[in-house]
Order: C-alpha cells, then structure tokens, then sequence
C-alpha cells in the first residue's frame, strides 16, 4: 500500500512539473543582427564621424611628423645630446597621449550611443514577448539550438522600426 502510494504521489508530481514547465514559453533573438539592420545605426555613425572628423584629420596630420621622429629617435638618438633626446621624447609621447585620449573618447562615445540603441531593442523585445505570450526570451547566440518559431528576431525589428 504504501509503495502504491509513493508511486501516486511520484506520478502526480511529474504531472504538475510538466503542467509548470508547459506554461513557460520561450523564444530566442538575435540581438546583433537587429542591431545591424536599425535604421538610426546608420545615422549615428554618421554624428559621430563628424563629432570625431576634426580631431581625426588633426591627428592624421601630426602623425607624419611623429613618426618622423621616431625615425630620427631611431637613427640618431645614440648620438643626440640627452636634452634633444628628451625633448624628442615627450613630443612622441605627447603625441601617443593625444590619440590615445581620442581613441577612448571615440569608444566613449560609441558605446554611449551602442546603449541607447540596446536599450530600445530590449524594449521592443518585452513589448513582444508581453504581446505574444512569452515568458522567456533569450539571446540566440546563448542558446545551442531553438526551432524557427520561437525566433522573434523580425517581430522585434518591425517593432524598432
């Protein structure tokens, strides 16, 4: 008797385990690739390559001349007066500090705007996953296989757009 029960309770656990597990629905997206499609990705990049030109084409100038004096560092340095060595020095490093700063400004900057466009695609997708019923939504590059249907990339996308 009390095997029979064990084996009733047993069964009717597995059946309210499934009955849970049955009501989650989960969907997969492919955040990466609506990030490339969305239309405002384009005119961001434009704002930042003119909120950058000035400081690249100054940079791209300096350049030149820098490495001009990397080669004479190179060269002639053995043979310069210290105070001439160290003078050539700083302005390389000078130069190395200023396009480090623009670099990280440009980064700055680009994963500033990144995070609003990440920002309005995971609005769009718990808009849809709210509308279509899912409980779950994953990133498809996270998840080892998911069936077509439960990629709501193109859903999402229409939303953003």
């Amino acid at each position: 008797m009390k095997k029979w029960l064990c084996a009733a309770g047993l069964g009717l656990a597995m059946v309210a385990s499934a009955g849970v597990q049955a009501a989650d629905k989960v969907a997969v997206v492919d955040v990466m690739s609506i990030l490339q499609k969305m239309p405002e990705r384009e005119v961001i990049a434009k704002q930042l390559d003119t909120e950058f030109k000035a400081r690249a084409t100054a940079l791209q100038s300096e350049e030149k001349a820098a490495q001009d004096k990397v080669k004479k560092l190179q060269t002639s340095g053995a043979s310069m007066k210290a105070a001439d060595r160290s003078k050539l020095e700083g302005e390389i490093k000078a130069f190395q500090e200023k396009a480090n700063a623009f670099t990280q400004d440009s980064r700055r900057r680009e994963a500033e705007e990144m995070n609003k466009l990440v920002a309005k695609v995971q609005a769009a997708v718990k808009t849809v996953a709210d509308k279509e019923g899912y409980s779950v939504v994953i990133k498809a590059d996270a998840a080892f296989y998911a069936a077509a249907e439960t990629n709501i990339t193109d859903k999402v996308l229409a939303q953003v757009k």
